[in-house]
């Protein structure tokens, strides 16, 4: 059963696009054999390959008439079949999301839906076979586009295909969550719908796209489209038969498929929780996929993405897709990059994990030399010994070649002369944290580099300043917090003392973005930005304990805000001594505000708050850990301790941006987002706080005017 709708249905929505890049739909015939007809329709919105073609109201409706006109067509006997593809290198990068997260009701977030499937689903009621060849970048729409099609051809080279609509806190809702596991099998569509989404927006190449079955063809770059057309006209002329292994079976759908849902279910609860709405929605809708037709799916599809559009998810979502795409790049107060010093070779202070880990990362990275030090030899040979290791395990993966990985080698060396470090332009301490030990290394290793060498410390709770306070130019010393792991977390929080000077801070933003990091600049003050923000939730959460509110409670009392673990799991995975230690520090620095814990220091005297099985797995409060921290007699409701916490936050961030750490409240979402792995639907913190209330109660205003939820 078709969609029943005209153009005219969708006439307020078309109003409704505004200034929308029009993505235009061109046709050209092509002659096949037998003398058929084979009519291409090709996508392109006139731009280079910058900006991909999207998807809005307007190239909908313009790409409904096109195919209306194809199906008359292929009712007179004009053509023998209709194929889509894309400009060069890009199919289409889905929906136009400016317009999408602009969409004023949720009538008209229906009518968006509707649209898309109204449009997509003409590819398979044109009367002749229907083709998608897909040359190129194809995320969302994109990837619905062919999924609606009779048969697909992918490029060998098609750099990213993905259905990222889970990541940004909706659905695909064009037909991929009825469509796709009906092609490619349930676990397959699991993979890709959900999956992938969550592990940082995964994408997939041509050729696993076609592994998977997405494609019932693949063709090298050099002539898809010629190839593509040419087994096109193999297929309309019977010469070609299509075989798809993946298609699920009366076996999958009977018993593979419920066990499939149940066990992504359950992978859903223990890695995220159930605050985050989309991948819910989309496995409710991936289930459902096994035993409705088509049309009822597509019904369905509409309903959730219409929900999900009028919620506070998607707009937090959108509001941090933004931060991440244009924010980061444009980085606050950062000054001209022109003003930056080349670093032609890298210094690294110490020999040990984080250490390894720069070395490892600048190498790779900058292509230059880098040089270690460590207090003896012994400690050094095993430093560098631990970075050729990690090259041969990235030769072993194939993530660099035989030659790469003998030039990186080649390229780390270690010492225990600090002379060595002479020719460098660039050297960061990564030792232990403390005061006198880290003005002491940078002081020795000053003696021996040029003036204009820039000076980095990792520190992640010391005074910036205050560690160069031994230095003859401490213009020269920035603030380069990384975060764990290093190769994989994307933040870098740059700090700026009051003496740090143009160059080197330009040389600090210049080099973190060629390690391929999002760099935010924050002043000198105790935690930064993440960690103080972490020191509050924990210092909160250690003091709930410590006056008598069990774990378990404070635990709950979490829950709402989404985040990726506990208070207690993430000091468990920081360490409970480094825990105590961020505790320690900023009690010092705002005592009024940041509670010290003697017992989270008897914690990590015991070394772990979980008991766990063999396997590592939770089994709940460790009895030692609960005599520890026994006594208190004031204990809180998870309720009131959430209020607490939100309050707090709120409190906390906005004493932030009157003291200049950063220069607004996107700055402090998006450390939040790369570098402590706050949920995209949440927004980071400041949406979140805005949209409970806590803004309002603690400072009578908001951090966003308007706040950033969805529709009333």
């Amino acid at each position: 059963m078709a969609y029943e709708f005209s153009a005219s249905d969708f006439a307020e929505l078309a109003s409704f696009s505004g200034d929308e890049v029009v993505t235009r739909s061109f046709v050209r015939d092509i002659p096949l054999s037998g003398g058929k007809t084979l009519a291409l329709i090709t996508l392109d919105n006139g731009r280079d390959h910058t900006r991909p073609n999207t998807l809005g109201p307007v190239t909908l409706l313009e790409l409904a008439g096109v195919l209306d006109e194809q199906k008359a067509r292929a009712a007179r006997g004009e053509i023998a079949g209709v194929a889509v593809t894309g400009k060069p290198f890009i199919l289409a990068a889905g929906a136009d999301l400016s317009k999408v997260s602009d969409i004023p009701s949720r009538a008209i977030a229906k009518q968006m839906a509707q649209l898309g499937h109204w449009t997509l689903g003409k590819l398979s009621e044109l009367g002749v076979p229907s083709f998608v060849f897909i040359n190129g970048l194809a995320l969302g729409g994109g990837v619905e586009i062919p999924l609606n099609a009779d048969y697909r051809t992918i490029d060998r080279s098609v750099p990213a295909l993905a259905l990222p609509e889970v990541f940004l806190g909706i659905i695909p809702g064009w037909g991929g969550a009825w469509l796709l596991p009906n092609l490619i099998g349930i676990e397959n569509a699991l993979k890709v719908v959900i999956e992938n989404p969550l592990k940082n927006n995964r994408t997939l190449k041509g050729q696993e796209a076609f592994d998977l079955g997405i494609a019932d063809a693949i063709f090298d770059p050099a002539s898809f489209l010629e190839d593509s057309i040419a087994w096109a006209d193999g297929v309309i002329a019977g010469r070609i038969s299509v075989k798809r292994p993946n298609l699920p079976g009366k076996i999958e759908r009977t018993v593979k498929w419920p066990i499939a849902i149940e066990m992504a279910e359950r992978m859903l609860k223990s890695r995220i929780g159930t605050v985050a709405q989309s991948p819910y929605r989309a496995l409710e809708l991936l289930k459902a996929a096994a035993r409705t037709d088509k049309h009822t799916g597509f019904a369905a599809e509409d309903d959730a993405l219409a929900d999900l559009i009028s919620g506070d998810q998607f707009k937090a979502s959108i509001y941090a897709f933004n931060l991440v795409q244009k924010r980061a790049k444009r980085p606050a107060g950062a000054p001209d990059k022109g003003t930056a010093h080349p670093v032609t070779k890298v210094g690294i202070i110490g020999a040990g994990l984080m250490a390894s880990q720069f070395a490892l990362l600048f190498v790779r990275r900058l292509q230059v030399p880098v040089v270690i030090t460590d207090l003896d030899q012994g400690r050094v040979d095993k430093g560098v010994t631990g970075i050729h290791s990690e090259i041969d395990a990235l030769l072993a993966k194939g993530r660099v070649n035989g030659d790469e990985s003998n030039r990186l080698k080649a390229l780390v060396t270690g010492t225990t002369n600090k002379a060595d470090f002479a020719d460098c332009d660039w050297v960061i301490e990564a030792i232990y944290e403390e005061l006198d030990a880290k003005q002491d290394v940078f002081a020795e290793i000053e003696r021996h580099v040029s003036p204009e060498t820039v000076l980095a410390t990792n520190t992640s709770s010391l005074s910036v300043e205050k560690i160069g306070a031994k230095l003859a130019h401490p213009e020269r010393l920035v603030g380069f917090h990384f975060f764990n792991p290093v190769a994989v977390m994307p933040l870098i929080e740059v700090v700026k003392t009051p003496r740090t000077n143009e160059q080197t801070l330009s040389t600090a933003m210049v080099t973190a973005a060629k390690l391929r990091k999002n760099a935010v600049i924050t002043r000198d003050t105790p935690g930064f930005v993440v960690n103080r923000i972490l020191a509050k939730v924990l210092g909160e959460a250690m003091h709930a304990v410590d006056t008598g509110t069990p774990f378990e409670v404070v635990e709950q009392s979490t829950k709402p805000f989404g985040l990726p673990m506990t208070p207690f799991e993430l000091l468990e995975l920081v360490g409970l001594k480094v825990g105590a230690h961020v505790l320690d520090t900023h009690h010092a620095a705002f005592p009024d505000r940041f509670f010290d814990s003697v017992n989270l220091h008897r914690l990590a005297e015991l070394g772990h708050i979980f008991e766990r099985d063999s396997k590592g797995k939770v089994k709940g409060i460790d009895k030692r850990a609960q005599e520890i921290v026994s006594g208190g007699t004031s204990p809180m409701t998870a309720e009131q301790l959430q209020t607490r916490i939100e309050d707090g936050l709120a409190d906390e961030i906005h004493r932030m941006l009157d003291d200049k750490v950063v220069e607004a409240a996107e700055d402090v979402d998006l450390c939040l987002i790369l570098g402590a792995g706050y949920p995209f639907q949440m927004g980071g913190a400041t949406p979140y706080l805005d949209r409970v209330g806590a803004s309002d109660r603690v400072f009578g205003s908001t951090f966003h005017t308007p706040p950033i939820r969805g529709m009333a």
